[in-house]
């Protein structure tokens, strides 16, 4: 049987506020949201026609935007060339509305540790979520350092691993999205940072807060959590649909979003500059 100090907190003393807990747990933290990127771009302050890297842009939608919302000129690179090619797509079908995007956007393949981009040529370097994918995160910086000019900045948004992550759970989830659990640890990165001759002007450490905006502003972590339930209670009704690659692929993007909401992993956000920007 359990201990009876336990029982006694359990079920007297923890019953006498459970209703106000559970009232005041709804109240919400007022987590920061995605957003907040592109208000730290604003409070840069760059010059219309400022040069920016997105690097690892996906299918260039924060590329495009960065483009829109402040007049800089972007180059989009990233390594798979499916992505560069809906990224171009993604332009042409913005600038039929805005015809201009057409002339300060362009996609080109690339890798973060090894940019096509030259010396001292980039006011803003852009990475979101992206290097997570580098089992050479130190090459990436010091990449990140060589194209920025002085006084430009890199704006770098990233997962990390957290004590709280099993060994098990880390081999179970990471290899499936591609990640390098080397370039998951904080210390390790900070450390390439440093060594790469970057200055880190702000560190924003956000835990589970753009995983609580989602949820109380879609409800998406819930759905996440609803659809990992469901891959591991009938795993086979997926995979005779999908294949084993894809439901694999699935249940790690659901274990992704859980295990930062419960602090198996946590979001930071770096501003960068050189270090002999002062």
């Amino acid at each position: 049987m359990a201990d009876s100090a336990f029982l006694e907190q359990s079920y007297a003393a923890y019953s006498q506020v459970e209703n106000e807990f559970q009232r005041v747990m709804d109240e919400s933290l007022h987590p920061r949201r995605p957003g907040m990127l592109d208000d730290m771009v604003a409070g840069l302050e760059l010059p219309a026609g400022a040069a920016a890297l997105d690097v690892g842009c996906g299918e260039g939608g924060h590329a495009i935007e960065l483009a829109r919302r402040f007049g800089l000129r972007v180059l989009g690179v990233d390594p798979v060339r499916s992505q560069v090619e809906i990224a171009r797509q993604h332009l042409a079908d913005a600038a039929r509305n805005q015809p201009g995007l057409s002339e300060m956007v362009r996609f080109a393949l690339g890798r973060a540790e090894d940019l096509p981009a030259g010396s001292d040529s980039m006011n803003l370097v852009w990475c979101r979520d992206v290097l997570v994918h580098s089992d050479d995160s130190g090459s990436a910086y010091r990449e990140f350092a060589r194209v920025l000019r002085p006084g430009g900045w890199a704006l770098v948004y990233q997962m990390f691993t957290t004590s709280r992550l099993e060994p098990a759970e880390a081999a179970l989830l990471l290899p499936v999205l591609g990640c390098a659990a080397a370039s998951m640890r904080p210390a390790a990165t900070e450390a390439a940072i440093e060594a790469a001759g970057l200055r880190i002007a702000q560190r924003i450490v956000l835990d589970s807060e753009w995983g609580e905006y989602a949820q109380e502003s879609s409800g998406a972590g819930g759905r996440q959590l609803l659809h990992a339930a469901r891959l591991l209670r009938d795993p086979r009704r997926y995979v005779r649909r999908f294949g084993q690659a894809n439901y694999d692929i699935a249940l790690a993007d659901c274990l992704w979003h859980i295990y930062r909401m419960i602090g198996k992993l946590s979001a930071r956000v770096y501003l960068l500059s050189p270090e002999d920007a002062g």
